[in-house]
């Protein structure tokens, strides 16, 4: 695993600081195995999160967002020792797991879905409309007022 010193960034970059702990905490949590997870671009503002979680019921695992870090956990109900299984060879974790993703600012869960093994969680960045572009109109005088729009997207983009 890769150390990264991002100290010399931080004494010339100011209001970054989250930026860096946000890079400093991904590194940190890179050799996680548990569960696999792939992370799928559906459009610009949409993205699905796929977790396996094999052997998992849907009251058994716990989807949080909080402070833009999306939190997924499985607890496995108690094994009151009732199903006595004697394995030649156990392959399937089926072991508590904890996974976080940081979301961007703007990024909101839509849905969520257990189909097959496969937790699929949908995100959107829903951006505010302060926050989109918008068209400033030009007056030709001083006696028209004339409302800003919003801006249309270019086809080059």
């Amino acid at each position: 695993m890769r150390t990264y010193d991002f100290a010399p960034l931080t004494r010339s970059a100011v209001g970054f600081d989250r930026l860096f702990t946000m890079l400093e905490a991904a590194s940190k949590t890179e050799g996680q195995g548990y569960p696999p997870y792939n992370i799928e671009g559906l459009s610009e503002n949409q993205y699905r999160i796929e977790l396996a979680v094999a052997g998992f019921k849907p009251e058994e695992l716990n989807i949080e967002a909080k402070e833009n870090v999306l939190i997924v956990t499985g607890r496995k109900a108690a094994n009151d020792g009732s199903d006595e299984r004697r394995f030649l060879h156990r392959g399937l974790a089926e072991r508590d797991f904890e996974r976080r993703f940081q979301l961007a600012d703007y990024v909101v869960v839509t849905q969520a879905k257990l189909e097959n093994g496969l937790l699929q969680i949908g995100l959107e960045r829903q951006l505010p409309e302060a926050l989109k572009p918008r068209t400033i109109p030009i007056s030709a005088s001083s006696d028209e007022v004339i409302e800003a729009r919003p801006a249309r997207k270019s086809k080059s983009a």
